[in-house]
């Protein structure tokens, strides 16, 4: 447990073939079910201070209380995702930490000295901020808030994977104003 942050509570693999990664995951591996949206719906997205638009497909699913989130960029817009694929790398690229107390752990983490480069928000109550941390390849940080829908979303993917047998491996996001 990290004397920071708490528990990692997801891996996020930056892929190139995100079907293809979902496959190797729930047939090799048996983890799933896969909760797969193709297009992220991200809000108030900035790398850097700057605003953009990114085509990120994303999915999600548990192994145990790990959630394991898998990445593909879709368009050429900045990220972490794409510098980290622009330095030859794919895989683990970042391990995140959730909070329902989003405002109070980021004042704190910036106090100590955090630096953000990349935030957005996905759903409602669903902030997240990336910093520059990157030692080495898999060790950016992520700050998740899970305090609206997408925590919702986060058990629902959660309490599937308990008692997964390997049929229907890969499933549409739900929409989270319905969560």
């Amino acid at each position: 447990m990290s004397r920071f942050f708490g528990e990692i509570r997801q891996l996020g693999y930056v892929v190139k073939d995100i079907e293809a990664a979902m496959e190797y995951w729930s047939t090799t591996l048996g983890v799933g079910p896969w909760y797969y949206n193709p297009r992220v719906p991200i809000e108030n997205y900035q790398y850097k201070g700057q605003e953009y638009e990114p085509h990120n497909s994303v999915a999600l699913a548990n192994s145990g209380p790990l959630q394991v989130e898998l990445i593909q960029t879709r368009n050429d817009v900045p990220s972490m995702y794409r510098d980290f694929q622009q330095a030859g790398n794919t895989g683990l690229q970042h391990v995140a930490y959730w909070t329902q107390r989003y405002d109070d752990d980021l004042e704190r983490l910036l106090a100590q000295g955090f630096k953000p480069v990349m935030s957005g928000e996905v759903g409602k109550n669903g902030r997240f901020i990336y910093f520059d941390t990157e030692y080495h390849p898999g060790t950016v940080i992520e700050l998740s808030e899970v305090a609206g829908p997408k925590g919702k979303l986060f058990d629902l993917i959660r309490n599937a994977s308990e008692q997964w047998d390997g049929s229907d491996p890969v499933r549409p996001f739900p929409d989270l104003a319905t969560l």
